[in-house]
């Protein structure tokens, strides 16, 4: 998720910014020879400064990155230029702490080792170079310090894991408050339509029924009411198909389904559906993934997503399919390799009436979240633009 959507976000940013480059030039200029200790205090500024003017406007891991090494050779820099100044050892402990601004897990890591390798150097060149010519307010208690700034580390540790777990369990929360409300809001879709659709094709379908039977109508003419007849069940269907979403029917039989098997016959079904476009299916199943649930939905479910692989994959492309028994779960996937879609457009899916395609409703992946949930499973899309998307479905695993 973009940090900086408006105006607002970026003039704080920058107000904010300018403050800490105006102090750090502060810092630099009360020391006011020009000296090549001036020179490098300068330098090191500068790059840090342009790591932070520039963020806003890419917001990309490479930029994180480049922060957060930048900081680190600054604050290293001051210790070893400024020896003389022992709150330079302070600023030391606290640079991984820069990291959890950006909430990002592995550059908080990173930042710890960096860090930590940083460290175990300066206190190897303290404690057999310097013998405290220069320090000598860390050699004086070489392992007391070295403690200390260890215990400073792993306190950032947990308040950055602490952090973490908290957030996510925000994004969780944030995340089934949106599928809540697309439910609620496709429920009333459905309502309506139920009621001012539903009825006139009944009546509709009614008649076409009564002149099939007609003699005074010839053979031609009750093909084309047959056929008329066709259509209109196939639209009661996605009618019916609408209310599931918003009321499913949770007295479905639940049987101990071999995804196996289940796999095999949506395979099977689809094979000719890929062949149009010279498209195949490749099937790995583990042996014994069973899962309760009802097999017609499941079917559903697969023949909806690996379909939607299939449309996805470019010509003469492949699909697969994988099952297999991960910590209590059976793991499904689904792996194609076509255009791929970006995080907006994953984080949209499942919304009603929206749909990558262009005739698409978004109704067959509202009808897939909706069995997903009710027999206790999670759906994940994994995609990146021009690497295909690979969708993840984890039901509990129940004994054979």
């Amino acid at each position: 998720m973009k940090e900086f959507h408006g105006r607002l976000h970026k003039k704080y940013y920058y107000m904010i910014v300018s403050f800490i480059i105006v102090l750090m030039m502060a810092g630099l200029l009360v020391d006011n020879q020009v000296n090549s200790r001036f020179v490098v205090h300068g330098v090191m500024i500068f790059i840090i400064s342009i790591c932070l003017l520039i963020y806003p406007w890419f917001e990309n891991t490479w930029v994180r990155y480049m922060t957060i090494i930048s900081s680190t050779g600054y604050f290293y820099t001051l210790f070893y230029l400024y020896p003389e100044t022992w709150s330079g050892f302070v600023l030391l402990c606290f640079i991984p702490a820069l990291s959890i601004l950006f909430f990002d897990k592995w550059l908080f890591y990173f930042s710890l080792v960096i860090n930590l390798a940083f460290i175990a150097v300066t206190f190897g060149y303290i404690g057999f170079v310097d013998k405290g010519q220069d320090y000598p307010y860390i050699y004086t208690d070489l392992i007391g310090n070295l403690v200390n700034f260890l215990a400073s580390q792993v306190l950032l540790y947990f308040i950055f894991h602490l952090t973490n777990l908290r957030i996510q369990k925000q994004r969780v929360y944030y995340e089934q408050v949106q599928q809540a409300e697309r439910m609620r809001t496709t429920g009333q879709l459905a309502a309506a339509v139920a009621h001012e659709i539903r009825n006139p094709l009944t009546v509709v379908n009614g008649f076409l029924q009564f002149y099939v039977e007609d003699p005074a109508f010839n053979q031609s003419q009750k093909q084309n009411f047959a056929l008329m007849m066709n259509e209109l069940d196939t639209a009661e269907h996605v009618i019916s198909q609408f209310l599931s979403v918003s009321k499913p029917d949770n007295v479905e039989k639940v049987d101990n389904v071999d995804i196996e098997m289940v796999l095999k016959d949506v395979t099977e079904l689809l094979n000719m559906y890929g062949l149009l476009n010279d498209n195949g299916i490749d099937l790995y199943v583990e042996k014994d993934c069973h899962v309760a649930a009802n097999s017609i939905e499941l079917k559903q479910l697969f023949i909806n997503l690996i379909k939607n692989a299939i449309e996805a994959s470019p010509h003469s492309g492949s699909v697969e399919v994988k099952a297999a028994k991960v910590k209590g779960h059976v793991c499904i996937q689904i792996i194609d390799n076509g255009r791929g879609m970006s995080q907006e457009e994953v984080k949209n899916l499942g919304t009603p009436f929206y749909s990558l395609k262009s005739k698409g409703t978004g109704l067959g992946l509202m009808i897939c979240y909706n069995i997903v949930e009710k027999y206790n499973g999670g759906i994940q899309f994994d995609s990146e633009p021009g690497h295909g998307t690979t969708v993840t479905l984890k039901f509990p695993l129940v004994p054979n």
